[in-house]
């Protein structure tokens, strides 16, 4: 008999349409149920509202591009990941979601400035030895809005891109973890649609195991 508890995850959606946060939730529902998860999605930031139930989580995916937040739901959100919950997203459903917020974002470990290039590009893995990463080959191409961030300089930049912009080229993270008190934090610059991680498999199970590797 497995006596092993259950991992609980929150996925809470919602924000621009552009990004399609209900299909993007469903599929990252799948993925977690399919790994295991008991698995709760909201479409309402009212979830943030009780720091001791997102304590309960042992793992918390935004899916909810621009957005504001409170500041008594931001203080719940990062208190509860600072205490061990886990926090996992993707493109802007987690590195654009609630501009201003600046824990939240300082959180994260980057934020959406912009995507003045949208087409062909290519990823680098950078830390080819991380669980996260395993799998892939050592560089891949990708198709799709090329995000510029602004980052903290102590995260764990698992791949990155060559930004091309103004006649200066910048290495630029595009997946990074990092912590966050004792709580584990994964971001993925890439997954603008649902489209893309059908057209891009090695992608959407890099994704998956960021959202688990982040878990409690």
């Amino acid at each position: 008999m497995n006596n092993t508890p259950t991992k609980k995850a929150l996925i809470f959606q919602g924000g621009w349409d552009g990004h399609e946060p209900g299909p993007m939730s469903e599929l990252t529902a799948i993925a977690l149920r399919e790994a295991g998860y008991e698995v709760q999605s909201q479409s309402s930031l009212d979830c943030l509202d009780d720091l001791t139930a997102l304590q309960a989580f042992d793992l918390i995916v935004p899916v909810w591009t621009m957005g504001e937040l409170t500041p008594e739901r931001q203080k719940n959100l990062c208190e509860a990941v600072r205490t061990g919950t886990g926090l996992a997203g993707f493109h802007g459903g987690m590195a654009d979601a609630f501009r201003g917020s600046l824990n939240y974002e300082w959180m994260v470990g980057g934020r959406f400035v912009g995507h003045p290039y949208v087409g062909p590009y290519r990823v680098h893995v950078m830390d080819a030895e991380h669980p996260i990463m395993a799998g892939l080959a050592a560089s891949f191409d990708y198709d799709s809005e090329q995000y510029y961030l602004q980052v903290d300089p102590g995260i764990r930049v698992l791949a990155s891109t060559v930004y091309e912009r103004e006649g200066q080229c910048v290495n630029m993270p595009v997946v990074w973890t990092k912590s966050w008190g004792q709580g584990r934090v994964f971001c993925s610059a890439l997954g603008h649609k649902s489209d893309e991680f059908k057209k891009y498999p090695h992608v959407w199970d890099m994704t998956v195991r960021g959202l688990v590797w982040a878990c409690r």
